[in-house]
């Protein structure tokens, strides 16, 4: 997909050790569309979120690049929001001033004050939070700091979203919830979303395609499945569907294949 949305091409990269060169990735390449899901998996130390920090422009590559839209990444931008496991918010300011202050730092001179006020709430109403906006993050619970990450990131209307497992320290229940908001909002704005989750139904439930990595070191892609599924997909319907279980069937395969060389 040389003429890809966004372009990873011929991306390896090594850190410095004190034993000489550590080689993370070898090699990545991936096109993404406009509009996709792409998820990327794989064991520990696979190097998927060094790929997703290449993307987000806060490591190098040592050969190779990133092309968003034809045009090199090589520095962090409010076109590419990263949401952490962690939240990450500031803990003296409410959920509002959270995203009060990217909004600001995109937005200062192209839109007036009722008009940032106006476009905090509708983003903080986007991921069902707008009831909580004058909360400090000590007051909410971790689903719902997770939340107001969503909607400071989604509110620097970036490009791509990059998630980095997103959902991952929170409990079964909160997690499918949010999963549940993430396609909601997938299939409204209709964003590039890149997400790194080490949860097989994740993967497949939200995903257009799966991204599958070998071990490190000098990790690479190893197998890419295009997920043929309708959406809005219902997760209680999918757990009964053929596909859906075919398609967990090829990665739970993949995953265990790789578990079984490194051991």
């Amino acid at each position: 997909m040389s003429n890809a949305y966004l372009n990873i091409s011929e991306v390896t990269i090594d850190f410095p050790t004190e034993n000489g060169f550590y080689r993370a990735l070898e090699n990545v390449n991936l096109g993404i569309g406009k509009g996709e899901f792409v998820s990327l998996i794989g064991h520990s130390g696979c190097g998927k979120s060094t790929v997703l920090n290449i993307v987000a422009g806060m490591h190098q590559a040592t050969t190779g690049g990133v092309l968003l839209e034809e045009k090199e990444v090589n520095e962090p931008g409010p076109d590419r929001a990263v949401v952490f496991q962690n939240h990450s918010l500031l803990p003296w300011l409410t959920s509002y001033q959270n995203v009060e202050l990217a909004v600001n730092t995109v937005f200062k001179n192209k839109k007036s004050k009722a008009e940032i006020k106006e476009w905090i709430n509708h983003n903080l109403e986007l991921v069902h939070m707008g009831h909580a906006k004058d909360k400090l993050p000590s007051e909410i619970s971790g689903g719902m700091k997770q939340r107001v990450g969503i909607a400071r990131a989604l509110a620097m209307e970036p490009k791509i979203l990059l998630m980095d497992e997103p959902f991952g320290a929170l409990d079964a229940l909160t997690r499918a919830h949010l999963q549940d908001s993430v396609m909601e909002i997938h299939a409204d704005l209709g964003n590039t979303m890149i997400m790194i989750t080490h949860d097989v139904d994740e993967a497949v439930l939200l995903s257009d395609r799966i991204v599958m990595m070998t071990n490190g070191p000098a990790a690479t892609i190893g197998e890419i499945l295009d997920i043929d599924l309708e959406r809005p997909r219902n997760r209680l319907e999918l757990a009964d569907n053929e596909k859906f279980n075919h398609y967990r069937a090829e990665v739970l395969r993949f995953l265990h294949d790789r578990h079984k060389k490194a051991a």
